[in-house]
Formats: C-alpha cells, sequence, structure tokens
C-alpha cells in the first residue's frame, strides 16, 4: 500500500457507510487469504485532531480505501508549567524564604 491513512466508509464495507465512517492508520496487512479483493487491516482509528482513539481490525475492500489527507500532527496537551518553576514548590525556594506559606496565610 503506498499509503498508511485511509477513509473508510460505505464504498469499503457496509458496516463503514454514513456516520461510522473513519480514518484509519493501517499498521499492518494481514497476509491471510481472504475472499477476493478484500482485506484485514490492523490499525488505529484517528480522531478529528490526529490522535489515535483506538486500535481495530478491520475486513475492507481494498477497491473501497481512498487515501486520506495528511491528519495534523496530535497535540501535546497545554501545561501550566513545572513544578519546579513555581514558587511553593519543587525546588525548595518556598520553604527557604517562606514566602508561598505567607501568601497562603495571608489569603485566609
Amino acid at each position: 500500500m503506498t499509503a498508511d491513512l485511509f477513509v473508510v466508509d460505505g464504498r469499503a464495507s457496509v458496516q463503514f457507510a454514513g456516520d461510522r465512517a473513519l480514518t484509519f492508520r493501517v499498521v499492518s496487512v494481514c497476509d491471510q487469504p481472504a475472499y477476493a479483493g478484500w482485506i484485514w487491516l490492523t490499525g488505529y482509528v484517528l480522531g478529528r485532531r490526529g490522535e489515535a482513539t483506538a486500535k481495530r481490525e478491520i475486513y475492507v475492500q481494498l477497491a473501497g480505501l481512498r487515501p486520506a489527507a495528511a491528519a495534523p500532527a496530535p497535540r501535546r496537551a497545554r501545561g501550566t508549567g513545572s513544578y519546579a518553576a513555581r514558587r511553593d514548590q519543587g525546588d525548595g525556594g518556598a520553604a527557604r524564604d517562606r514566602s508561598g506559606l505567607c501568601a497562603r496565610a495571608d489569603a485566609r
């Protein structure tokens, strides 16, 4: 297979018709015999943002597979910063100058 990212819809199998269509990243092709024109694929269902949401094995018609546009790279969750960067945790600075403790006591 030249592309490893496909749109799997009703053309590939009736079980993927309509709102059951999915974008599928193929990781392996089974060499087990199947009916002529059909194939077993193992891979990952991709969400709208390009992240893998489930690993599946699907049985589809090879002629019904369509290459999908490249999915965007999954985005990492945006963090609030490392613990060491905060004055009240991590690096011991708050324990030395007690600024984190004072701020909490003043807030009460």
